[in-house]
Protein backbone atom coordinates (compact mmCIF):
# COMPACT_ATOMS: atom_id res chain seq x y z
CA UNK A 1 0.00 0.00 0.00
CA UNK A 2 1.29 3.42 -0.65
CA UNK A 3 0.70 6.50 1.45
CA UNK A 4 -1.37 9.21 -0.16
CA UNK A 5 -0.64 12.20 2.60
CA UNK A 6 -1.22 12.50 6.48
CA UNK A 7 -3.35 14.77 8.11
CA UNK A 8 -3.16 16.18 11.63
CA UNK A 9 -4.97 14.37 14.56
CA UNK A 10 -6.32 15.41 17.88
CA UNK A 11 -4.82 12.17 19.70
CA UNK A 12 -6.31 13.98 23.30
CA UNK A 13 -9.64 14.49 21.50
CA UNK A 14 -12.20 11.56 22.59
CA UNK A 15 -14.77 12.19 20.19
CA UNK A 16 -11.89 12.26 17.66
CA UNK A 17 -10.55 8.57 18.78
CA UNK A 18 -14.11 7.61 18.78
CA UNK A 19 -15.00 8.37 14.81
CA UNK A 20 -11.24 6.65 13.92
CA UNK A 21 -12.17 3.51 15.52
CA UNK A 22 -15.40 3.69 13.86
CA UNK A 23 -14.48 4.10 10.31
CA UNK A 24 -11.90 1.11 11.03
CA UNK A 25 -14.80 -0.76 11.78
CA UNK A 26 -16.79 0.28 8.75
CA UNK A 27 -14.47 -0.55 6.28
CA UNK A 28 -14.38 -4.44 5.83
CA UNK A 29 -18.13 -3.85 6.87
CA UNK A 30 -18.29 -2.56 3.51
CA UNK A 31 -15.31 -4.16 1.77
CA UNK A 32 -16.64 -7.73 1.54
CA UNK A 33 -20.04 -6.34 -0.30
CA UNK A 34 -18.13 -4.04 -2.68
CA UNK A 35 -16.00 -4.65 -5.90
CA UNK A 36 -12.28 -3.26 -5.50
CA UNK A 37 -12.84 -0.49 -7.75
CA UNK A 38 -15.10 0.68 -6.24
CA UNK A 39 -13.61 0.00 -2.66
CA UNK A 40 -11.18 2.54 -3.42
CA UNK A 41 -12.52 5.72 -3.18
CA UNK A 42 -12.30 4.92 0.70
CA UNK A 43 -8.54 5.52 1.88
CA UNK A 44 -7.40 3.43 5.00
CA UNK A 45 -6.22 5.12 8.19
CA UNK A 46 -3.25 4.53 10.09
CA UNK A 47 -2.23 6.53 13.20
CA UNK A 48 1.72 7.41 12.70
CA UNK A 49 4.30 9.19 14.24
CA UNK A 50 3.17 8.93 17.96
CA UNK A 51 -0.38 9.39 17.02
CA UNK A 52 0.09 12.99 16.02
CA UNK A 53 -0.82 12.42 12.36
CA UNK A 54 -3.52 9.88 10.50
CA UNK A 55 -1.84 8.64 7.28
CA UNK A 56 -4.33 7.25 4.56
CA UNK A 57 -2.99 4.34 2.17
CA UNK A 58 -4.38 3.06 -0.47
CA UNK A 59 -3.65 0.25 -2.46
CA UNK A 60 -3.85 2.18 -6.09
CA UNK A 61 -0.32 2.63 -7.57
CA UNK A 62 0.61 6.17 -9.39
CA UNK A 63 0.86 9.99 -8.42
CA UNK A 64 -1.58 11.01 -5.58
CA UNK A 65 -3.25 14.98 -7.31
CA UNK A 66 -5.57 16.64 -4.78
CA UNK A 67 -8.87 17.28 -7.42
CA UNK A 68 -8.80 21.10 -6.63
CA UNK A 69 -5.54 21.15 -8.25
CA UNK A 70 -6.83 20.41 -11.72
CA UNK A 71 -6.84 22.84 -13.54
CA UNK A 72 -8.81 21.48 -16.64
CA UNK A 73 -12.53 21.77 -15.30
CA UNK A 74 -13.58 18.71 -17.67
CA UNK A 75 -11.44 16.68 -16.53
CA UNK A 76 -12.62 17.55 -13.08
CA UNK A 77 -15.89 17.35 -13.48
CA UNK A 78 -15.20 13.67 -15.12
CA UNK A 79 -13.61 12.40 -11.75
CA UNK A 80 -15.92 14.03 -9.83
CA UNK A 81 -18.52 11.87 -11.96
CA UNK A 82 -16.53 8.96 -11.49
CA UNK A 83 -16.74 9.68 -7.73
CA UNK A 84 -20.56 9.82 -7.57
CA UNK A 85 -20.63 6.62 -9.41
CA UNK A 86 -18.53 5.11 -6.92
CA UNK A 87 -20.58 6.92 -4.32
CA UNK A 88 -24.31 5.27 -5.49
CA UNK A 89 -22.84 2.09 -6.04
CA UNK A 90 -21.79 1.96 -2.11
CA UNK A 91 -25.32 3.32 -1.11
CA UNK A 92 -27.40 0.11 -3.72
CA UNK A 93 -24.89 -2.22 -1.83
CA UNK A 94 -25.75 -1.14 1.44
CA UNK A 95 -29.43 -1.42 0.30
CA UNK A 96 -28.75 -5.24 -0.39
CA UNK A 97 -26.80 -5.69 2.69
CA UNK A 98 -27.87 -7.76 5.50
CA UNK A 99 -26.86 -5.96 8.79
CA UNK A 100 -27.78 -5.99 12.61
CA UNK A 101 -29.38 -3.54 14.08
CA UNK A 102 -25.90 -1.74 14.89
CA UNK A 103 -24.24 -2.26 12.17
CA UNK A 104 -27.42 -0.72 9.86
CA UNK A 105 -26.36 1.83 12.51
CA UNK A 106 -22.77 2.33 11.68
CA UNK A 107 -23.59 2.50 7.88
CA UNK A 108 -26.23 5.55 8.12
CA UNK A 109 -24.14 7.29 10.51
CA UNK A 110 -20.70 7.40 7.91
CA UNK A 111 -22.81 7.12 4.67
CA UNK A 112 -23.50 11.47 4.68
CA UNK A 113 -20.02 11.80 5.95
CA UNK A 114 -18.29 9.83 2.92
CA UNK A 115 -20.35 12.35 0.65
CA UNK A 116 -19.52 15.33 2.88
CA UNK A 117 -17.69 18.05 0.85
CA UNK A 118 -15.56 18.83 3.71
CA UNK A 119 -13.63 15.71 2.78
CA UNK A 120 -10.65 16.21 0.64
CA UNK A 121 -10.31 14.35 -2.70
CA UNK A 122 -7.21 12.66 -4.16
CA UNK A 123 -7.10 11.09 -7.87
CA UNK A 124 -4.37 8.67 -8.49
CA UNK A 125 -4.41 7.91 -12.14
CA UNK A 126 -8.30 8.85 -12.85
CA UNK A 127 -9.36 6.90 -9.30
CA UNK A 128 -10.78 9.29 -6.48
CA UNK A 129 -9.74 8.51 -2.99
CA UNK A 130 -11.74 9.95 0.07
CA UNK A 131 -9.81 11.54 2.70
CA UNK A 132 -12.13 11.83 5.31
CA UNK A 133 -12.49 14.77 7.46
CA UNK A 134 -13.92 13.04 10.57
CA UNK A 135 -16.07 16.42 11.42
CA UNK A 136 -19.71 16.96 10.69
CA UNK A 137 -20.51 16.16 7.54
CA UNK A 138 -21.16 18.96 4.78
CA UNK A 139 -23.69 18.12 2.53
CA UNK A 140 -24.27 19.86 -0.78
CA UNK A 141 -27.20 23.01 -0.96
CA UNK A 142 -30.31 21.47 -1.82
CA UNK A 143 -31.39 22.62 -5.60
CA UNK A 144 -34.09 25.82 -5.42
CA UNK A 145 -37.74 24.72 -5.70
CA UNK A 146 -39.27 26.31 -9.01
CA UNK A 147 -42.75 26.86 -7.97
CA UNK A 148 -44.65 26.40 -11.35
CA UNK A 149 -47.01 29.48 -12.29
CA UNK A 150 -50.54 29.04 -12.44
CA UNK A 151 -51.83 28.56 -16.19
CA UNK A 152 -55.50 30.02 -15.94
CA UNK A 153 -55.29 33.63 -15.42
CA UNK A 154 -58.27 36.13 -16.03
CA UNK A 155 -57.49 36.57 -19.64
CA UNK A 156 -57.64 32.60 -20.08
CA UNK A 157 -61.01 32.79 -18.58
CA UNK A 158 -61.98 35.52 -21.42
CA UNK A 159 -60.52 33.65 -23.96
CA UNK A 160 -62.46 30.27 -23.21
CA UNK A 161 -65.77 32.49 -22.64
CA UNK A 162 -65.47 33.89 -26.16
CA UNK A 163 -64.90 30.51 -27.09
CA UNK A 164 -67.95 29.00 -25.77
CA UNK A 165 -70.29 32.08 -27.03
CA UNK A 166 -68.91 31.32 -30.81
CA UNK A 167 -69.68 27.84 -30.43
CA UNK A 168 -73.06 28.18 -29.23
CA UNK A 169 -73.62 31.16 -31.74
CA UNK A 170 -72.51 28.31 -34.69
CA UNK A 171 -74.48 25.94 -33.09
CA UNK A 172 -78.02 28.13 -33.02
CA UNK A 173 -77.38 29.20 -36.55
CA UNK A 174 -76.72 25.39 -37.79
CA UNK A 175 -79.96 24.03 -36.11
CA UNK A 176 -82.22 26.49 -36.61
CA UNK A 177 -85.10 26.62 -39.41
CA UNK A 178 -84.75 29.87 -41.11
CA UNK A 179 -85.22 27.97 -44.53
CA UNK A 180 -88.19 25.36 -43.73
CA UNK A 181 -91.20 26.91 -45.84
CA UNK A 182 -94.07 27.76 -43.53
CA UNK A 183 -97.82 25.59 -43.99
CA UNK A 184 -99.90 27.59 -46.46
CA UNK A 185 -103.52 26.78 -45.90
CA UNK A 186 -105.40 26.07 -49.02
CA UNK A 187 -107.74 28.94 -50.15
CA UNK A 188 -111.24 28.35 -50.60
CA UNK A 189 -113.14 27.70 -53.84
CA UNK A 190 -115.37 31.06 -54.78
CA UNK A 191 -119.18 30.90 -54.28
CA UNK A 192 -121.37 28.97 -57.87
CA UNK A 193 -123.93 31.86 -58.30
CA UNK A 194 -126.86 30.10 -60.31
CA UNK A 195 -129.49 32.06 -62.35
CA UNK A 196 -132.87 30.94 -61.97
CA UNK A 197 -136.42 32.62 -62.68
CA UNK A 198 -136.31 34.48 -59.93
CA UNK A 199 -132.84 35.76 -58.94
CA UNK A 200 -131.58 34.53 -55.65
CA UNK A 201 -128.80 35.11 -53.73
CA UNK A 202 -127.53 31.80 -52.81
CA UNK A 203 -125.02 31.78 -49.82
CA UNK A 204 -121.90 29.58 -50.39
CA UNK A 205 -121.65 26.34 -49.11
CA UNK A 206 -118.38 26.46 -46.48
CA UNK A 207 -116.80 23.36 -47.85
CA UNK A 208 -114.67 21.27 -45.36
CA UNK A 209 -110.61 22.23 -46.04
CA UNK A 210 -109.38 19.29 -47.94
CA UNK A 211 -105.96 18.17 -46.52
CA UNK A 212 -103.14 17.32 -49.14
CA UNK A 213 -103.72 14.10 -48.50
CA UNK A 214 -107.58 13.57 -49.27
CA UNK A 215 -106.86 14.86 -53.29
CA UNK A 216 -104.57 11.73 -53.85
CA UNK A 217 -106.39 9.23 -55.84
CA UNK A 218 -109.51 7.63 -54.33
CA UNK A 219 -108.09 4.27 -54.98
CA UNK A 220 -105.90 2.68 -52.30
CA UNK A 221 -101.95 2.67 -53.20
CA UNK A 222 -100.15 -1.04 -53.37
CA UNK A 223 -98.31 -1.24 -49.84
CA UNK A 224 -94.96 -0.60 -50.10
CA UNK A 225 -92.71 -4.07 -49.98
CA UNK A 226 -90.08 -3.44 -47.48
CA UNK A 227 -87.82 -5.96 -46.87
CA UNK A 228 -87.82 -7.34 -43.29
CA UNK A 229 -84.36 -6.44 -41.61
CA UNK A 230 -82.04 -9.51 -41.13
CA UNK A 231 -80.47 -9.97 -37.61
CA UNK A 232 -76.98 -8.87 -37.51
CA UNK A 233 -74.74 -11.76 -37.91
CA UNK A 234 -72.25 -11.81 -34.58
CA UNK A 235 -69.60 -13.30 -34.91
CA UNK A 236 -68.55 -15.82 -32.92
CA UNK A 237 -64.97 -15.33 -31.40
CA UNK A 238 -62.93 -18.79 -31.79
CA UNK A 239 -61.40 -19.63 -28.50
CA UNK A 240 -58.04 -18.72 -27.29
CA UNK A 241 -55.70 -21.41 -27.77
CA UNK A 242 -54.64 -23.43 -25.15
CA UNK A 243 -51.19 -22.52 -23.84
CA UNK A 244 -49.13 -25.48 -24.25
CA UNK A 245 -46.70 -25.37 -21.33
CA UNK A 246 -42.79 -26.14 -21.66
CA UNK A 247 -42.54 -29.45 -20.27
CA UNK A 248 -41.06 -29.97 -16.72
CA UNK A 249 -41.97 -26.38 -16.05
CA UNK A 250 -42.64 -25.07 -12.09
CA UNK A 251 -45.94 -23.30 -11.72
CA UNK A 252 -46.41 -20.10 -9.58
CA UNK A 253 -48.33 -22.31 -6.73
CA UNK A 254 -45.36 -24.71 -6.38
CA UNK A 255 -42.95 -22.38 -6.13
CA UNK A 256 -44.87 -20.32 -3.87
CA UNK A 257 -45.73 -23.48 -1.71
CA UNK A 258 -41.82 -24.12 -1.06
CA UNK A 259 -41.01 -22.68 2.50
CA UNK A 260 -37.65 -23.66 2.14
CA UNK A 261 -36.19 -23.16 -1.37
CA UNK A 262 -33.07 -23.89 -2.84
CA UNK A 263 -30.43 -22.00 -3.06
CA UNK A 264 -27.53 -20.80 -5.46
CA UNK A 265 -23.52 -19.57 -5.27
CA UNK A 266 -21.90 -18.64 -8.28
CA UNK A 267 -18.05 -18.56 -7.49
CA UNK A 268 -16.10 -16.45 -10.22
CA UNK A 269 -12.55 -16.00 -11.21
CA UNK A 270 -11.90 -12.75 -11.12
CA UNK A 271 -8.05 -12.73 -11.29
CA UNK A 272 -5.47 -11.24 -13.93
CA UNK A 273 -5.35 -14.83 -15.66
CA UNK A 274 -8.64 -14.18 -16.82
CA UNK A 275 -7.46 -11.31 -18.94
CA UNK A 276 -5.94 -13.49 -21.54
CA UNK A 277 -7.72 -13.98 -25.20
CA UNK A 278 -9.85 -17.16 -25.97
CA UNK A 279 -8.32 -16.66 -29.26
CA UNK A 280 -4.90 -18.24 -28.93
CA UNK A 281 -4.19 -22.00 -28.14
CA UNK A 282 -3.57 -23.52 -24.82
CA UNK A 283 0.26 -23.69 -25.32
CA UNK A 284 0.41 -19.98 -26.25
CA UNK A 285 -1.12 -18.86 -23.49
CA UNK A 286 0.69 -21.29 -20.97
CA UNK A 287 3.98 -19.45 -23.01
CA UNK A 288 2.65 -16.11 -22.01
CA UNK A 289 1.90 -17.01 -18.61
CA UNK A 290 5.79 -18.00 -18.20
CA UNK A 291 6.69 -14.78 -20.15
CA UNK A 292 4.65 -13.04 -17.20
CA UNK A 293 6.30 -14.57 -14.84
CA UNK A 294 9.57 -15.28 -15.20
CA UNK A 295 10.28 -11.95 -17.44
CA UNK A 296 10.74 -14.09 -21.01
CA UNK A 297 10.83 -10.60 -22.97
CA UNK A 298 13.99 -9.29 -22.27
CA UNK A 299 15.19 -9.68 -25.39
CA UNK A 300 12.40 -8.09 -26.75
CA UNK A 301 11.68 -4.28 -27.97
CA UNK A 302 9.76 -2.04 -25.97
CA UNK A 303 7.36 -2.69 -29.00
CA UNK A 304 7.46 -5.83 -29.62
CA UNK A 305 6.65 -6.29 -26.39
CA UNK A 306 3.46 -3.95 -26.23
CA UNK A 307 2.19 -6.45 -29.81
CA UNK A 308 2.53 -9.15 -27.69
CA UNK A 309 0.63 -8.20 -24.90
CA UNK A 310 -2.17 -6.75 -26.67
CA UNK A 311 -2.56 -10.07 -28.86
CA UNK A 312 -2.32 -11.83 -26.20
CA UNK A 313 -5.12 -9.83 -24.19
CA UNK A 314 -6.99 -9.67 -27.08
CA UNK A 315 -11.01 -9.74 -27.19
CA UNK A 316 -12.49 -12.01 -26.38
CA UNK A 317 -11.12 -12.72 -23.13
CA UNK A 318 -11.87 -15.15 -20.67
CA UNK A 319 -12.90 -12.51 -18.78
CA UNK A 320 -15.24 -10.92 -21.30
CA UNK A 321 -16.71 -14.32 -22.21
CA UNK A 322 -17.34 -15.41 -18.87
CA UNK A 323 -18.96 -12.48 -17.75
CA UNK A 324 -21.39 -12.73 -21.30
CA UNK A 325 -22.43 -16.04 -20.52
CA UNK A 326 -22.66 -15.95 -16.66
CA UNK A 327 -25.05 -12.87 -16.91
CA UNK A 328 -27.31 -14.79 -20.00
CA UNK A 329 -27.27 -17.81 -17.50
CA UNK A 330 -28.58 -16.09 -14.54
CA UNK A 331 -31.84 -15.68 -16.43
CA UNK A 332 -32.40 -19.14 -17.11
CA UNK A 333 -32.32 -19.82 -13.77
CA UNK A 334 -35.94 -20.47 -12.07
CA UNK A 335 -37.33 -17.62 -9.79
CA UNK A 336 -37.45 -18.85 -6.67
CA UNK A 337 -33.63 -19.82 -6.01
CA UNK A 338 -31.77 -16.82 -4.56
CA UNK A 339 -28.03 -16.47 -6.03
CA UNK A 340 -24.85 -15.25 -4.23
CA UNK A 341 -21.67 -14.36 -5.88
CA UNK A 342 -17.96 -15.18 -4.61
CA UNK A 343 -15.45 -13.36 -6.43
CA UNK A 344 -11.95 -14.70 -6.36
CA UNK A 345 -9.59 -11.09 -7.36
CA UNK A 346 -6.54 -11.61 -5.04
CA UNK A 347 -4.83 -13.33 -2.00
CA UNK A 348 -5.96 -14.18 0.76
CA UNK A 349 -9.55 -13.81 0.85
CA UNK A 350 -12.43 -14.15 -1.72
CA UNK A 351 -15.75 -11.07 -1.71
CA UNK A 352 -18.96 -12.30 -1.54
CA UNK A 353 -22.19 -11.09 -1.88
CA UNK A 354 -25.23 -11.15 -0.07
CA UNK A 355 -28.14 -13.57 -1.47
CA UNK A 356 -29.57 -11.61 -4.73
CA UNK A 357 -33.71 -12.58 -4.80
CA UNK A 358 -35.48 -12.61 -8.66
CA UNK A 359 -36.24 -9.46 -8.84
CA UNK A 360 -32.98 -7.96 -7.85
CA UNK A 361 -30.87 -10.20 -10.46
CA UNK A 362 -30.12 -6.92 -12.76
CA UNK A 363 -28.04 -5.52 -10.16
CA UNK A 364 -26.29 -8.87 -9.83
CA UNK A 365 -25.70 -9.07 -13.25
CA UNK A 366 -24.75 -5.21 -13.18
CA UNK A 367 -21.98 -6.44 -10.42
CA UNK A 368 -20.61 -9.37 -12.38
CA UNK A 369 -20.25 -6.87 -15.56
CA UNK A 370 -18.20 -4.76 -13.67
CA UNK A 371 -16.02 -7.18 -12.30
CA UNK A 372 -12.33 -5.51 -12.90
CA UNK A 373 -8.68 -7.77 -11.94
CA UNK A 374 -6.32 -5.57 -10.34
CA UNK A 375 -2.63 -6.33 -9.62
CA UNK A 376 -3.13 -5.43 -6.41
CA UNK A 377 -1.84 -7.33 -3.64
CA UNK A 378 0.38 -9.53 -6.36
CA UNK A 379 -3.18 -10.70 -7.47
CA UNK A 380 -3.94 -14.54 -7.20
CA UNK A 381 -6.93 -16.88 -7.21
CA UNK A 382 -8.01 -17.44 -3.60
CA UNK A 383 -10.21 -20.72 -4.72
CA UNK A 384 -9.55 -22.86 -1.56
CA UNK A 385 -11.33 -19.59 0.33
CA UNK A 386 -13.70 -18.63 -1.99
CA UNK A 387 -15.45 -22.56 -1.65
CA UNK A 388 -15.22 -22.31 1.49
CA UNK A 389 -16.64 -19.28 2.11
CA UNK A 390 -19.31 -20.29 -0.49
CA UNK A 391 -20.12 -23.66 1.50
CA UNK A 392 -20.94 -21.79 4.27
CA UNK A 393 -23.14 -19.87 2.82
CA UNK A 394 -25.26 -22.82 2.02
CA UNK A 395 -27.70 -25.54 3.60
CA UNK A 396 -26.91 -28.68 1.69
CA UNK A 397 -28.62 -30.71 4.98
CA UNK A 398 -32.17 -29.84 4.70
CA UNK A 399 -32.59 -29.33 0.99
CA UNK A 400 -30.20 -29.16 -2.41
CA UNK A 401 -27.82 -26.46 -2.70
CA UNK A 402 -25.92 -25.58 -5.61
CA UNK A 403 -22.10 -24.15 -5.93
CA UNK A 404 -21.55 -22.87 -10.04
CA UNK A 405 -17.80 -22.71 -10.19
CA UNK A 406 -16.56 -20.72 -13.23
CA UNK A 407 -12.75 -20.58 -13.37
CA UNK A 408 -9.35 -21.21 -15.36
CA UNK A 409 -7.09 -22.65 -12.68
CA UNK A 410 -6.48 -23.63 -9.10
CA UNK A 411 -5.75 -21.80 -6.04
CA UNK A 412 -2.19 -19.83 -5.85
CA UNK A 413 -2.91 -18.05 -2.47
CA UNK A 414 -2.40 -21.32 -0.10
CA UNK A 415 -1.05 -24.86 0.36
CA UNK A 416 -3.81 -26.15 1.63
CA UNK A 417 -5.19 -29.26 -0.22
CA UNK A 418 -8.66 -28.04 -2.17
CA UNK A 419 -9.89 -31.59 -2.54
CA UNK A 420 -9.42 -32.27 1.41
CA UNK A 421 -12.05 -29.49 1.59
CA UNK A 422 -14.69 -30.74 -1.09
CA UNK A 423 -14.37 -34.34 0.67
CA UNK A 424 -14.93 -32.85 4.08
CA UNK A 425 -18.02 -30.17 2.42
CA UNK A 426 -19.69 -33.11 1.43
CA UNK A 427 -19.69 -35.17 4.79
CA UNK A 428 -20.89 -32.35 6.47
CA UNK A 429 -23.60 -31.32 3.77
CA UNK A 430 -24.65 -34.45 1.52
CA UNK A 431 -27.27 -32.63 -0.82
CA UNK A 432 -24.82 -29.73 -2.02
CA UNK A 433 -23.66 -30.57 -5.87
CA UNK A 434 -20.99 -28.52 -6.95
CA UNK A 435 -20.47 -28.22 -10.82
CA UNK A 436 -17.45 -26.61 -12.89
CA UNK A 437 -17.11 -24.56 -15.63
CA UNK A 438 -12.90 -25.02 -16.80
CA UNK A 439 -11.72 -22.57 -18.69
CA UNK A 440 -7.92 -23.36 -18.94
CA UNK A 441 -9.09 -26.83 -19.28
CA UNK A 442 -6.63 -28.10 -17.17
CA UNK A 443 -8.41 -30.96 -14.83
CA UNK A 444 -6.44 -29.41 -11.81
CA UNK A 445 -9.82 -28.80 -9.68
CA UNK A 446 -12.02 -31.78 -10.80
CA UNK A 447 -11.88 -33.60 -7.56
CA UNK A 448 -14.44 -30.64 -6.18
CA UNK A 449 -16.84 -31.93 -8.92
CA UNK A 450 -16.42 -35.64 -8.23
CA UNK A 451 -16.50 -35.48 -4.85
CA UNK A 452 -19.93 -33.86 -4.39
CA UNK A 453 -21.51 -35.79 -7.14
CA UNK A 454 -21.32 -33.12 -9.74
CA UNK A 455 -19.54 -32.30 -13.45
CA UNK A 456 -17.00 -30.20 -15.10
CA UNK A 457 -17.17 -28.88 -18.71
CA UNK A 458 -14.34 -27.53 -20.61
CA UNK A 459 -14.67 -24.46 -22.22
CA UNK A 460 -11.96 -23.19 -24.16
CA UNK A 461 -13.53 -20.48 -27.20
CA UNK A 462 -16.56 -18.46 -27.12
CA UNK A 463 -18.54 -21.08 -28.71
CA UNK A 464 -17.53 -23.64 -26.09
CA UNK A 465 -18.54 -20.94 -23.17
CA UNK A 466 -22.21 -20.78 -24.11
CA UNK A 467 -22.57 -24.27 -24.36
CA UNK A 468 -20.54 -25.33 -21.87
CA UNK A 469 -22.37 -23.30 -19.04
CA UNK A 470 -26.35 -24.27 -20.31
CA UNK A 471 -24.73 -27.39 -19.98
CA UNK A 472 -23.68 -27.00 -16.15
CA UNK A 473 -26.54 -25.32 -15.30
CA UNK A 474 -29.08 -28.04 -17.21
CA UNK A 475 -27.21 -30.45 -15.15
CA UNK A 476 -28.17 -28.84 -11.67
CA UNK A 477 -32.05 -29.20 -12.33
CA UNK A 478 -32.38 -25.49 -11.50
CA UNK A 479 -33.18 -23.60 -15.04
CA UNK A 480 -37.21 -25.19 -15.00
CA UNK A 481 -39.01 -22.47 -17.19
CA UNK A 482 -42.54 -20.82 -15.20
CA UNK A 483 -45.45 -22.57 -16.26
CA UNK A 484 -48.22 -20.18 -17.83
Amino acid sequence: MQRITRTVFEHNNSEKISLLKQYKSLLPLLKSHLTDRTFSILATPKLIDNNKYVGWYTNLEGQPVLLDSIADESHKNQITKTLQTRINDIERAVKLMILSDEDQRLISFWLPRIKSLGNQIYVINEDPVIINAFEEPVMPAPAPVIVPKPFWRWWHFLLLALFLLGLSSFLWYLFYPFDKEKAVAPQQPAPVISSSVETKQVEPKTEPVVEPKDLLPTSEPAPIVTSEPKPETVPVPEPAPKVKNPPNCITKEEMNKDPNPSKMAIVFDNSLSMTVTLNESPSAVEQYFQYLTYGYGRNMSEQERIKYEKRMTRLPTRLSSSKSVATSSIDKIQPNIDISLVTLTNCPAANVSPFYNYSNRASLKHKIKQLTPTAAGGGGTPLYNGLEKASKMLDGVKRDDYILIISDGEDNCTKSNICTLANYIVAQKPRLKINIVDIAGEHKIDCIANATGGKVYIAQSPKDMIKQMNKAVSNLKINRPVCE
